[in-house]
């Protein structure tokens, strides 16, 4: 984090070259989240560039508490909710490329794996987006229950609640679709 503290202060003192450190680090991460509640990577390539452009004009508001990633991540996904509510975003499907979603040969895990993961993406697309939010954050950002609680302004206890009904809505939905879904799906975490 000092790091990005220094980032910070380079670019408050006028040094906006130095943003390019945290873009760098930041886009990719806020891109996979962004791409997943869009499901339209040109979509989400302009949303991910908006967002940063407003991090890097509320860059002056960042006070140090908690996590400068968690503080990036509120100001970007509130901007792209924002956006969605402005703009009564409605989805569009696009096909993700899934060629790096399995490192085994074998064509049959190979299959498996990629018709998991397109039923997975499918039902989490299903869900409510505050729900959809939280399980992208814990399951795909890795983040922990207190960094989304601060990322979301939202209790530690209802980020709980809502992952908890997101996953069972998910499991809901196999049962009555068909299909299969399991926990080891989104992770043991």
């Amino acid at each position: 984090m000092e790091e990005e503290i220094k980032w910070i202060q380079d670019v408050l003192d006028g040094n906006k070259q130095a943003y390019g450190h945290i873009i760098n680090k930041y886009k990719n991460q806020l891109y996979a989240t962004i791409l997943r509640m869009t499901r339209n990577p040109h979509d989400a390539q302009d949303l991910v560039q908006e967002a940063l452009v407003k991090v890097y004009y509320q860059l002056g508001k960042f006070e140090g508490k908690g996590s400068f990633s968690s503080w990036i991540y509120r100001v970007s996904i509130n901007y792209c909710m924002d956006e969605f509510r402005k703009k009564r975003y409605k989805m569009k499907q696009v096909d993700i490329d899934e060629e790096t979603l399995s490192n085994h040969n074998h064509p049959e895990v190979i299959f498996l794996k990629k018709e998991e993961h397109r039923q997975l993406e499918k039902l989490i697309q299903t869900l409510p987006e505050d729900e959809r939010m939280i399980l992208l954050l814990r399951y795909v950002n890795e983040l922990g229950y207190q960094e989304i609680s601060e990322l979301v302004e939202i209790p530690i206890s209802q980020v709980r609640n809502k992952l908890h009904r997101a996953k069972k809505k998910m499991r809901d939905t196999v049962k009555h679709e068909g299909g299969y879904f399991h926990d080891e799906m989104l992770g043991s975490r």
